[in-house]
């Protein structure tokens, strides 16, 4: 007999079909949503790439741009230099209006306090009014005397702020009074036709003109001959990379490279002698324009490059351009117009090389030292009659960064005066949009600025709302300083970029003792200590070297027992030498981190002991400790570099931030020997500073 299905098992299998249906479902739209996101991966890879490549095509074209207008710029270099107004000795003139008296809030007297905000106003219980007003004018009082004293106190700020702001207003004036009477002097001068005048008041002109880019140089020599009322100048012409090697550069993508394409070598050359036609052209002008005394009939010009001679391989002025012009042919031409090479060669009759690119020379025509009686020289490098800016007086070289802010364009004065919130000289830059308020400080350091500052001056901008700081220095700036500065509305001058603004704009400086002091490429002067390569005789080297990464200054203690000599014989980055020069910081060399040069017979009699010590620098890690400093030694070598023994020296420890390294000791037969130190310190430099009498700011 059959039995009958209750249904259940169909139930479960209708249940298991819907089950995997709905599974099979499912895994459909994990399938669906995995290729969705895979195409719109892929469509975001396009667009980023597609980004990217128009990005660099865009910038590809942008540097393209650039170095058309730079070729733009120097094909309309003898235009735009005719647009320019003449120069005259009216334009030298200082304003005497200085800066107005602006005590601040000096200016305004204390706030007296009044009666009636003291007595009671009411509310008060019968019989207790009478002692409340006691108390009341007691207080009154009390508040009355202490705003006399205020304002006694601010009445002398204001009087011996007003005293100080006098003394100040009267150096300026003398100064502008007496600059300016210079002037009505080489007027004078200047009329009478003699010489001294005649070449300073063009050279002037040939500096103070706005028709040179910065990247040209000005650097000329010149005479003058009253009999023939001619001058005559040797000009610096710019060299052959001045033009663009590259002629447009685009973006490859097979490569991700920029590819510049090279400017064809005949175009190349064409552009540089058409430069030097137009330059030669332009400092006929600038002379010529600028002759409003009529002391000039005609002009005997050379135009050379400063480069290596190709025969002899020596540095050497080398003649690309010669010309003499007359004032009256001179007057005829109109330069906006003119061909500059077909000018220059056959309206002129000048010579201008046919290979400049090649320093191929032309003979050159009457030069200065022909003249007879002297020449001046403006704008060369490494002039030892240039005065050295190590050693000049701080006011002086105040008044010098002024004066080439001045030269400039701008407005310039300098503070001198106490209370001037770190700020050496007050420069107004004219300019719209770009210009404004500069605030300047001026470091006359022989080693790297500290990055605490370039941070100073970036507060004193803030504190001033000043448009721009600038930090002038006749050192350099490091690593740190540099970027604490990038971004931000500061700009950094070191020593050899001051140097050569200073010539650029007919002023005089040099850092260090002879020529090649201020053209050393690593920004820092030779004449510093601590950048020498070579070591006097009778000088040792201490040369320090240690594992871990910690970074520390390592400075020198010339002492008598436990105490310095003097703030001055303590040998730091700040301090690189002491007065008589015994110890020296100097540049290290591999495979040392630190060195220290000294001439141990040549320290002072009162002397008995060097300490070396090394700290940590908190503006490379402010957070760092000696726990890194281990294996170190220092190692001593004689003035030839040759290692003469070794010396170990204690390891630091966790929580210290500075370190007596140890001690070279005078025994009583003239001798020294070291003697190994370490006691550390958890507050810095300073703590160690006070124990041996120094106290640190």
């Amino acid at each position: 007999m059959s039995r009958r299905s209750n249904g259940l098992a169909g139930v479960w299998a209708e249940a298991q079909r819907q089950h995997r249906h709905a599974e099979m479902m499912q895994q459909r739209e994990l399938e669906r949503r995995r290729r969705e996101y895979e195409r719109e991966e892929a469509r975001s890879r396009r667009e980023q790439q597609a980004a990217y490549r128009q990005h660099r095509e865009a910038e590809a074209q942008r540097r393209t741009e650039q170095i058309e207008v730079e070729v733009a710029a120097l094909q309309g270099l003898l235009a735009a230099g005719c647009r320019a107004p003449a120069f005259r000795i009216a334009t030298m003139i200082r304003s005497e209006q200085l800066e107005p008296f602006a005590p601040g809030a000096l200016a305004h007297p204390v706030p007296m306090p009044e009666l009636a905000h003291f007595l009671p106003q009411g509310g008060w219980v019968p019989g207790g009014r009478a002692r409340a007003e006691r108390e009341a004018h007691a207080r009154y009082t009390e508040a009355w005397q202490q705003a006399q004293a205020a304002e006694q106190q601010r009445r002398r700020q204001l009087e011996a702020y007003r005293e100080q702001y006098d003394r100040w207003a009267a150096g300026q004036l003398a100064g502008i009074r007496q600059h300016n009477a210079g002037l009505t002097e080489l007027a004078a001068a200047l009329r009478a036709g003699e010489a001294d005048a005649v070449v300073e008041y063009f050279s002037a002109a040939l500096y103070a003109s706005p028709s040179w880019p910065e990247e040209l140089p000005r650097r000329l020599t010149a005479a003058y001959d009253r009999g023939a009322r001619q001058l005559v100048l040797s000009w610096e012409l710019p060299g052959y990379d001045v033009v663009p090697a590259a002629k447009a550069v685009r973006y490859v993508v097979s490569t991700d490279q920029d590819k510049e394409s090279p400017r064809p070598v005949t175009q190349r050359r064409a552009l540089y002698r058409d430069l030097l036609a137009q330059c030669v052209l332009l400092v006929l002008r600038e002379v010529f324009e600028a002759d409003e005394s009529g002391v000039l009939d005609s002009v005997a010009l050379n135009g050379f490059v400063d480069d290596h001679d190709p025969v002899t391989g020596r540095r050497a002025e080398i003649v690309l351009a010669t010309v003499t012009a007359a004032r009256t042919a001179f007057a005829g031409l109109h330069l906006e117009q003119v061909s500059a090479v077909d000018c220059l060669v056959d309206g002129l009759h000048g010579r201008l090389s046919t290979r400049p690119d090649q320093l191929a020379a032309v003979r050159p025509g009457r030069q200065p030292g022909d003249v007879g009686g002297g020449t001046v020289t403006h704008g060369a490098g490494g002039d030892e009659d240039d005065p050295d800016l190590f050693v000049m007086d701080p006011i002086a070289f105040e008044n010098l960064v002024a004066e080439l802010f001045r030269a400039m364009g701008m407005e310039a004065v300098t503070t001198q005066r106490s209370g001037d919130g770190g700020v050496d000289v007050e420069a107004h830059d004219p300019t719209p949009i770009r210009g404004g308020r500069i605030v300047v400080q001026v470091k006359r350091y022989r080693n790297t600025v500290p990055p605490t500052a370039v941070r100073d001056l970036y507060g004193t901008v803030q504190d001033t709302g000043a448009n721009k700081g600038v930090l002038v220095t006749t050192s350099s700036f490091g690593p740190g300083s540099r970027a604490f500065a990038e971004g931000k509305p500061l700009e950094l001058v070191p020593g050899t970029d001051l140097v050569d603004l200073l010539r650029r704009h007919g002023l005089r400086g040099r850092l260090g003792g002879g020529p090649d002091d201020a053209r050393t490429g690593s920004g820092r002067s030779r004449a510093a200590a601590p950048d020498r390569g070579a070591v006097d005789e009778g000088h040792n080297v201490l040369g320090m070297n240690w594992s871990g990464t910690v970074v520390l200054d390592v400075c020198a203690l010339v002492c008598s027992g436990h105490r310095a000599l003097s703030d001055d014989h303590f040998v730091y980055f700040n301090n690189p030498r002491t007065p008589d020069g015994s110890v020296r910081s100097r540049r290290r060399a591999a495979p040392d981190k630190a060195a220290v040069e000294v001439s141990f017979e040549d320290l002072p009699a009162a002397a008995d002991r060097l300490v070396l010590v090394a700290a940590v620098d908190p503006e490379a890690d402010p957070d760092a400790d000696l726990a890194g400093f281990t294996d170190a030694r220092i190692r001593l070598l004689d003035a030839a570099g040759q290692e003469l023994g070794r010396l170990d020296v204690s390891d630091g420890r966790a929580g210290e931030t500075a370190l007596v390294l140890g001690s070279f000791r005078r025994r009583a037969g003239g001798d020294w020997d070291f003697v190994v130190g370490g006691k550390g310190y958890r507050g810095g430099l300073a703590d160690l500073l006070a124990d041996f009498g120094i106290e640190v700011d």
